[in-house]
């Protein structure tokens, strides 16, 4: 049987996976409809997914495109029985840009009626302390 933590590390996996190949159904699909979300390349809070899917239809529509992710560092803290929290650095490569991004991700999960686990927060700021000894996956 797997554990809890096990349980949210497949599901951040899954969603870091999708994003990675540009799988836009299957990363929008690891997100609970009321998810809100902060980036620090945008100047709002988005308090939904579907608010957040026009914001990535509209970075479509100007060229951007997923061309890889790695994840980092990962870490899963349990909170009781029907939420997590997932914290990880992120390393993206994105079409048309030369260098590749790095940054640290929070996102947290909750169990949905089914008994999978849904992210219903994501925070994405820019990685401070890079230091190349982190960049091996674990």
């Amino acid at each position: 049987m797997r554990s809890t933590g096990d349980e949210v590390l497949g599901a951040a996996r899954a969603l870091v996976a999708a994003f990675g190949a540009h799988d836009v159904a299957g990363y929008f699909a690891s997100f609970a409809d009321d998810a809100s979300f902060v980036f620090h390349n945008t100047d709002e809070v988005i308090t939904s997914r579907a608010r957040y899917e026009q914001i990535w239809r509209s970075w479509e529509a100007d060229g951007f495109r997923v061309l890889g992710c790695r994840s980092l560092d990962q870490r899963v803290q349990v909170l009781g029985a029907d939420t997590a929290v997932f914290t990880h650095r992120v390393r993206t490569r994105l079409a048309g840009e030369p260098d590749e991004l790095r940054e640290r991700e929070t996102i947290v999960f909750r169990r949905d009626a089914s008994g999978g686990w849904l992210a219903v927060h994501e925070h994405l700021s820019p990685d401070p302390s890079h230091d190349p000894s982190h960049d091996a996956e674990r």
